[in-house]
């Protein structure tokens, strides 16, 4: 693992540009020591922990670079575990960068990418996971990955992972006893035993490895295809939702032939629409891609919006579009339904979710939101409060440790004798101690700080 270093680190913790104040951070040994080196105003080192104060940042002549205020705050309680300082000076680059210089001038070192995280990690305050949750809520792009990412730097995934793992260490402690004292009268874990523990502990690892497609879903937004055939509404649709004309609209049908993407957030569930060209049979070579990237884009939609012109009535192709969605998680929109209407929800079958709705006027789309809701399951997402598999690294480890827990099963059947099965038990600890920090390698670790920014 990565030793500690006694280097003092500075670096700045807000975004560069233009703002009301930037925040400085510096943290280490001498961070209070480098901080009363620039501060004119009170001594920090006789200050309480804790404690902010006014003065001004002076460099090397004794100018006066920025008015400050700066915050003392002494180890152990601190995000990195070491003495912290922060320098709130006046935004700006020029101000943000003259004030930092003063600090490196000072003694203090340029922060790594990543490095305030990473020392919290390494001095025992955070594990691995929630120093990745950390990224998560910079990065989050909705309320409900923000909350998740939250749920996760608060240790809910931690928690569950430890508790499968510490039922791993106690029953490959008992394992080993067995092993090592084979002629001591001591008392027989059988084979049952170890089934039945390590079938638990793979139904538990398997729950969570389901979990990492709500977790996709909730990062990056539920892939929406809008489908249908040409002319029935689909950009208006996209316009109505997105609540701009990011769409071409007119009268002629197959206007659009690629398919246009848009972000919006609707009851808190992030979704990526897709505004697909009409899927018809077509001569045109153009129309023709088009129509053939429709398909793709319906083959990996997590949701399918089916649009069909309710006031013209159905036809052949609707009905080879309905065909061709069944199978899908799929919403059906009556479109135009402030003309005359020709097409009804009770034609459809009961298991279906049909709305009936004008992209013109909006009216419907409070329906449709609640829709997407109900199929979406927003409750159960949010029920399962930080233990939702969003990141990759995580979901590989516990596939497999979880493919180690089934081979013990297989072991125990082909008649394997107990020191074997434990290596299969040891390698689902390691897997699962991999996204704590617990088992995990130097370049792993500075691979996952690596992606932070500089200053967190």
């Amino acid at each position: 693992m990565t030793k500690l270093t006694d280097r003092t680190i500075a670096a700045v913790a807000t975004p560069q540009g233009t703002g009301g104040i930037s925040v400085i951070r510096i943290s280490g040994t001498d961070a209070v020591a480098i901080a009363d080196k620039v501060f004119s105003g009170k001594s920090l080192s006789d200050v309480p922990s804790h404690t902010i104060h006014y003065g001004f940042i002076k460099n090397a002549n004794g100018e006066s670079v920025d008015e400050v205020l700066v915050s003392v705050m002494r180890a152990p309680k601190t995000f990195t575990r070491e003495d912290t300082v922060e320098i709130s000076c006046h935004g700006g680059t020029v101000t943000t960068h003259a004030v930092l210089k003063c600090i490196i001038e000072a003694g203090a070192y340029m922060a790594e990418p990543g490095e305030f995280t990473k020392r919290a990690f390494l001095n025992g305050r955070i594990d691995l996971s929630q120093a990745e949750a950390v990224i998560d809520i910079i990065n989050a792009k909705n309320e409900l990955s923000q909350r998740n990412a939250m749920s996760q730097l608060g240790g809910a995934l931690s928690k569950e992972i430890k508790v499968v793992r510490d039922t791993l260490v106690h029953l490959c402690a008992e394992m080993q006893v067995i092993i090592d004292y084979p002629d001591e009268d001591l008392e027989d874990v059988t084979e049952d035993d170890i089934k039945n523990v390590c079938c638990d502990c793979a139904g538990r690892v398997s729950r969570l490895i389901e979990t990492s497609d709500n977790g996709r879903m909730m990062r990056d937004g539920i892939r929406t295809a809008i489908v249908g055939k040409p002319n029935v509404g689909k950009s208006s649709i996209l316009n109505c939702l997105a609540q701009d004309e990011r769409a071409i609209v007119t009268d002629i049908a197959g206007t659009t032939r690629d398919v246009i993407e848009e972000s919006v957030t609707i009851k808190g569930i992030p979704l990526i629409l897709s505004d697909t060209a009409g899927i018809r049979e077509t001569d045109d070579v153009v129309e023709k891609i088009g129509v053939t990237k429709s398909r793709q884009y319906l083959d990996s939609a997590d949701l399918v919006i089916v649009v069909i012109d309710s006031a013209a009535g159905m036809d052949k192709e609707d009905m080879q579009v309905l065909d061709a969605t069944k199978d899908k998680t799929r919403i059906i929109l009556l479109n135009k339904s402030d003309l005359s209407v020709n097409v009804k929800a009770d034609r459809f079958d009961e298991k279906d979710t049909v709305i009936e709705i004008s992209a013109k006027t909006g009216d419907g789309t409070d329906k449709l939101a609640d829709a997407i809701e109900k199929l979406c399951k927003l409750d159960a997402i949010e029920s399962e409060n930080g233990r939702i598999i969003t990141n990759m690294r995580h979901k590989t480890a516990l596939i497999g440790a979880r493919d180690a827990l089934i081979r013990v099963a297989d072991a125990l059947e082909m008649g394997m004798p107990c020191d074997i099965v434990s290596i299969d038990i040891a390698q689902a600890m390691d897997s699962l101690g991999e996204i704590t920090g617990e088992t995990v390698s130097e370049s792993v670790v500075a691979d996952i700080f690596h992606n932070f920014c500089v200053g967190k």
